[in-house]
């Protein structure tokens, strides 16, 4: 988990600890993800299977590495962490990009060369990574709150469909949450663009949570 030690990172790596998966808590900081790691057992109350580490550590231990640093970050910690991803690996990308990333809002994306903040990922990792979109419209709000179910759909996108198989069952893991297979990488513009609306509607409404959630079709199974 690159930016574990973030909200929504803490909050996806929360849930999928109780959901019994291992997971590796990574921030450039070793102390705060150790930090995050430990508040992580002690809101799951009961020992789960978490570990704070370097960036460069999770990518390395990891499956499946999902990365929640702000969209200023992406580009550089991914390039960075370039020469640690193994041939066969899950990128899931869930940073948007906000407005927020060149001091403007939170309710507006800025224009990406590659189209959007998951197809740009996938220019920088190798291509021998299979790169994803998903849980980008999902409150970390709800997702710290383990008490609570997560009133919320996945919409998950990528060119790889084993990948995309494998993440959406890691939505399963998320109570509450539903999963959607959102065709390839290139709907992670409009997936994206959904934040920002959600945000929007989280400020004209006055909360924290705001969702989406699909009718007429049933998810994943």
């Amino acid at each position: 988990m690159l930016g574990g030690a973030g909200e929504e990172g803490f909050g996806l790596a929360l849930r999928w600890a109780i959901a019994g998966h291992q997971v590796f808590v990574g921030s450039r900081s070793t102390d705060r993800a150790v930090e995050a790691a430990k508040t992580i057992t002690q809101t799951a109350g009961r020992p789960v299977r978490v570990s704070g580490v370097s960036n460069e550590n999770a990518v390395a231990q990891a499956d499946i590495v999902v990365v929640t640093v702000p969209f200023a970050a992406l580009i550089e910690t991914l390039r960075t962490l370039k020469p640690k991803f193994r041939s066969g690996q899950i990128l899931v990308n869930v940073s948007v990009p906000l407005e927020t990333s060149i001091g403007g809002r939170a309710t507006r994306t800025v224009g990406v060369w590659a189209g959007s903040a998951g197809e740009l990922a996938a220019t920088v990792v190798p291509n021998t990574v299979g790169v994803v979109t998903a849980f980008n419209n999902v409150s970390a709000e709800l997702l710290k709150d383990p008490s609570k179910p997560v009133d919320c759909d996945v919409f998950v996108c990528s060119n790889d469909e084993n990948a995309k198989k494998i993440v959406l069952d890691l939505v399963k893991g998320i109570a509450g949450a539903r999963g959607f297979d959102a065709g390839g990488l290139e709907n992670s513009r409009t997936i994206e663009q959904i934040t920002a609306l959600l945000v929007s509607l989280n400020i004209r409404y006055k909360v924290k949570s705001a969702g989406l959630r699909v009718t007429g079709i049933s998810p994943v199974s």
